[in-house]
């Protein structure tokens, strides 16, 4: 219905059928003339083609149900000219190859290869380009469907969903956008809506998004002078080989000044090349925030894009990528740019373009990925210092005195057997190996290490906020929390579908319509079982760890009884191996059950907005994929031997299973090995595999399926795609929060276990190096284009890194005081050395037992295997002698040591804390140069604004002095009557109106 009252889809027309058709109507050769006048009143409301199109050819086909199809009276039909794809830069474009894709929605229709075909035949080469751009709904808004008793009716879920997109995109157009559907794809069976902003829309929105565009005025970035100057250009050509080729990663020496958009103001704002004044990042954010606020209430509740995507009503909706990123002849494009200079391996040495991935994917993204940057190269220098701390051991092995005492078989120290009867006594220098190991990784250089990291910790974490700053300032954030609490989130669809559902039941209780909104009552049931999975699942975790500890009993059990003299002899080895990797198994399955987990439990508790939600997934997450990934090292390194007994007295599991002992050189080798395997495993296979693999096989999966439902005929094999169906067939942007998940647990290893593994941060830096290049290939060629989304700073991330960077000195604290042997050596060289050096230590950490006290069925079958008798056998504790009054106590060497141990973590942790909030203190958040920049932008506006105004100031002076001259020259006409006067007054009163 056009303004002037005139329905155009109930013209009268004369229809011609032909029975072979199956009820295709063709309107009469002179339909265009008869229309032409009504079109020529109505073209600028509706038409949306280039004038000089000429030639297009309306069709009506009524009653096709029947091959499952519906269209509706009001339907307009698809158009391609004869050569679609050449304007359109495959599907980059509308039809008429001006306006530019901002947004695709996707969607599901039935429809038969015979009506693929037919529509095809009637209409095959000169149909003209198709828009939707009208104020009237798109079809199924109160158009009734004519339909033969004899055809089948559509399901009534495909009718309902069909309605509701109707009512959408008309909601859409209503609200500016201009809508373009395509139904002939390769894709059989799915439909297309291509979405274009028109200026007026992008203006409009950007004033109320408060986005900050570029003005016209341009000022001078602050550039170092003297000394510093000539610093730095010998850094930049010093650095010139590993800097990208992309020309946003260039030095500025000029910044354009930013301020929110405002359409009152545009002739603030350089609008010379309108096409290019919003990016196609800032399109697209633009147009999503539209989808989100527009609602379609066909059905009893408002629903949302997201609430339709949820319901099937749409399959999908995204931005475009920019185009191709491979082949000869690909148009230059952003896209191809990242990909030539950041998604690629052979360029893992250069810095990141930050700059171009903040234009192309936002700055969210673009924030983890200069995170993910800074985090890499602050692990260079904690590398080395690992490197250099191992190689310290490597170098000391042969000086150290208890390893060199543990392998001196002189000694003939006799060490009591490791498990019940089928064990017998053994050597202590049979665990040389084991001895010489430790002290690799046990020695001096560990502690200054744990201080070393305690405190790269505190530098990393500061030096992320200066180039968060940097950022901020470069990419025009500062100032945006104020924006924030302008523009609100929306509500989620789940939480206003809740709230609906809770006013209807109180509407229907007690007629009334007040605002409701969801308070702790609604949520305890949720809060309930968040409460009661999660104790559920933590105590799964321990459950796993200690079915690995009863298998590890088990297993040495099985083996020590072995026939095999070589099975006996690696019993340990054997052990520790096998279970590391039945833990490293389950923590990768758990890690993604606990995801999907944690994921669900936040869906039940109905977070209000989609920040709330992310905060909780993200605490949930890391809660039980810390607990998962870190129990059995915190096992090893903690519980491991603490509750052993004592022979005679040992402690057993179900009464016949006695508890693990450390091995002779302590337990801290053992943690290193567990903490690597984990460590290397979890990068190799979860981060780098999985991630490779996972998105080929589903990309695999989902061509193989396409295919198998719908062959492609010759014709449209050679077809060439568009745009937006290549980008449905890459998988959907699925969040930042795994992403950031495997680098924080990473950052856990690196930090909190450090004392055991001083090549943790290496492996680390290898593994991040891979990193980086795999999630930049992965956004850039395997997942869709993401919604850009504006934040200044990682989120709730940052204080994860700040906890978990506490803890680690916590953790480090205890595992020098307990797990290694630097306290004892300490109190025995300055409280027991006889000669102030280290030996005779050995010997001091090793308690007496009398072989006559063992308990009745625990002595070995063969007490003769070593070749002599034996009485008296070592094991490692401090107690009392046998021939002690009180044999076996705790000897008051144990409370010595206690004591150190306890004095030690609380004297590490005091002094480790202090020296990094030191650090913190020292070093401000806000680099110097980049406050004063942020100051000179806030004068350079207040300047702006005051030539503004003095500018119009000038102007309306100017007009009052026209307007002052212009009546003083109509005082002096001399009036010769009344009349005459009168006359001149109102001239001058004609004078002023004319001014």
């Amino acid at each position: 219905m056009d303004q002037d009252g005139i329905d155009l889809h109930r013209l009268p027309r004369q229809p011609y059928t032909d029975r072979s058709f199956n009820g295709v109507e063709f309107l009469p050769e002179d339909f265009e003339d008869t229309l032409h006048e009504t079109t020529m009143r109505v073209n600028d409301k509706y038409s949306t083609l280039p004038a000089e199109e000429k030639g297009i050819h309306i069709i009506n086909i009524r009653a096709i149900e029947d091959i499952g199809y519906v269209r509706t009276e009001s339907t307009i039909l698809n158009s391609l000219s004869q050569d679609p794809d050449a304007n359109c830069k495959y599907g980059l474009y509308f039809r008429d190859g001006k306006r530019k894709v901002d947004y695709i929605l996707v969607y599901h229709y039935k429809k038969s290869s015979f009506s693929r075909t037919l529509t095809r035949r009637i209409h095959f080469n000169d149909l003209a380009p198709r828009s939707i751009k009208q104020e009237q709904p798109l079809p199924g808004k109160g158009g009734e469907i004519n339909m033969d008793e004899s055809e089948p009716h559509m399901d009534y879920h495909e009718d309902d969903k069909r309605f509701r997109r109707e009512e959408y995109e008309s909601n859409l157009m209503q609200a500016g956008l201009e809508l373009e559907r395509d139904e002939d794809t390769k894709i059989h069976g799915l439909g297309f809506v291509k979405i274009h902003a028109p200026w007026n829309v992008l203006c409009r929105e950007a004033e109320f998004m408060k986005l900050k565009m570029p003005t016209k005025k341009m000022y001078q970035i602050h550039q170092p002078h003297g000394l510093l100057k000539k610093i730095n250009s010998v850094i930049q050509k010093i650095t010139e080989p590993i800097q990208p080729k992309v020309a946003e990663h260039k030095q500025q020496t000029v910044k354009r000044l930013s301020y929110p958009f405002s359409r009152e103001k545009q002739h603030l704002f350089d609008l010379s090349d309108r096409d290019s004044f919003f990016d196609s990042k800032t399109r697209s954010t633009i147009v999503y925030e539209i989808l989100k606020r527009t609602t379609c209430t066909k059905a009893k509740y408002s629903m949302g894009i997201t609430s339709l995507l949820a319901n099937g009503v749409y399959t999908a909706a995204y931005p475009l990528h920019d185009g191709d990123y491979e082949g000869e002849h690909v148009e230059p494009n952003d896209r191809k740019l990242l990909c030539e200079e950041w998604a690629s391996y052979g360029v893992f040495y250069k810095y990141q373009p930050i700059d171009l991935v903040r234009k192309y994917f936002g700055e969210k993204i673009g924030l983890y990925f200069a995170w993910l940057g800074v985090y890499t190269q602050m692990l260079i220098p904690a590398s080395l210092v690992g490197i250099i701390v191992f190689l310290y051991g490597c170098a000391t092995v042969d000086e150290n005195i208890p390893s060199m005492e543990m392998c001196d078989q002189r000694n003939n120290i006799t060490m009591c057997p490791l498990c019940d009867s089928t064990c017998s006594f053994w050597k202590l220098s049979s665990a040389c190996a084991t001895a010489r190991a430790s002290h690799l990784f046990d020695n001096p250089a560990t502690v200054f290490f744990s201080v070393f990291m305690a405190l790269w910790a505190a530098t990393f974490m500061e030096h992320w906020k200066r180039k968060q700053m940097r950022l901020n300032y470069r990419w025009d954030l500062t100032g945006f929390e104020e924006e924030e609490e302008a523009v609100k989130d929306h509500p989620r669809a789940e939480y206003e579908a809740k709230v609906l559902k809770k006013s209807l039941k109180k509407e229907y209780r007690n007629k009334e319509t007040e605002k409701e909104k969801l308070t702790w009552k609604d949520r305890f049931p949720a809060y309930l079982t968040n409460f009661v999975s999660i104790i559920f699942m933590i105590g799964l975790t321990f459950a796993i760890v200690f079915g690995v500890i009863i298998y590890r009993i088990s297993t040495a059990a099985a083996l020590a009884i072995s026939s095999s003299p070589g099975g006996r002899s690696n019993i340990r080895v054997t052990v520790t191996a096998t279970a590391v990797i039945i833990n490293l198994v389950v923590i990768i399955i758990l890690d993604e059950v606990y995801g999907c987990i944690a994921r669900w439990l936040t869906q039940i508790e109905v977070p209000k907005t989609d920040k709330n939600f992310e905060e909780r997934l993200i605490f949930k997450a890391f809660l039980l994929k810390f607990v998962n990934a870190y129990t059995p090292i915190f096992y090893v390194a903690f519980f491991k031997g603490r509750f052993v007994g004592r022979p005679g007295k040992y402690v057993y599991i179900f009464q016949s299973f006695r508890m693990e002992e450390c091995a002779p050189g302590g337990c801290l080798m053992e943690l290193c090995i567990q903490l690597s395997i984990i460590m290397l495993g979890k990068q190799l296979i979860q981060n780098n595999l999985f991630e490779i693999g996972i998105p080929k096989m589903k990309k695999l999966i989902r061509y193989l399926k396409l295919k198998r439902q719908h062959p492609m005929d010759h014709e449209e094999h050679m077809k060439k795609k568009q745009r937006y169906e290549v980008d449905y067939n890459l998988e959907p942007f699925a969040g930042l929060t795994p992403e950031y998940m495997e680098m924080i647990i990473q950052f856990g290893f690196v930090t909190l276990f450090v004392a055991s593994f001083p090549l943790a941060p290496l492996f680390a830096l290898l593994n991040n190096i891979i990193e980086i290049r795999l999630d930049a290939k992965k956004f850039v060629t395997e997942l869709r284009r993401p919604v850009a989304v504006r934040a200044k700073d990682i989120g709730i991330w940052y204080n994860i890194l700040r906890g978990v960077g506490k803890l680690a000195v916590i953790i480090n604290a205890f595992v020098i005081s307990f797990t290694s042997d630097f306290i004892p050596r300490l109190v025995y060289l300055y409280m027991y050395s006889e000669s102030g050096t280290m030996h005779g230590f050995v010997n001091h950490t090793l308690s007496y037992f009398n072989v006559s006290d063992f308990q009745e069925g625990t002595a070995p079958k063969d007490p003769m295997e070593l070749g002599y008798s034996i009485e008296i056998c070592r094991y490692k504790d401090y107690r009392e002698p046998p021939w002690s009054e009180n044999k076996y106590d705790i000897a008051k060497d144990f409370w010595a040591v206690l004591a150190a141990r306890l004095a030690f973590v609380i004297v590490f942790q005091n002094l480790v804390m202090f020296m990094s909030d030191f650090v913190d203190w020292i070093i401000p958040d806000i680099p110097k140069d980049i406050s004063q920049q942020i100051h000179k932008e806030k004068v350079l506006m207040v300047e702006v604004f005051m030539k503004e105004e003095q500018g119009k100031l000038q102007l309306l002076e100017t007009w009052k002095d026209k307007d002052k001259r212009k009546g003083e020259h109509c005082n002096n006409h001399s009036p010769r009557s009344s009349m005459s006067h009168r006359g001149s007054v109102s001239s001058c009163h004609s004078c002023h109106v004319d001014v």
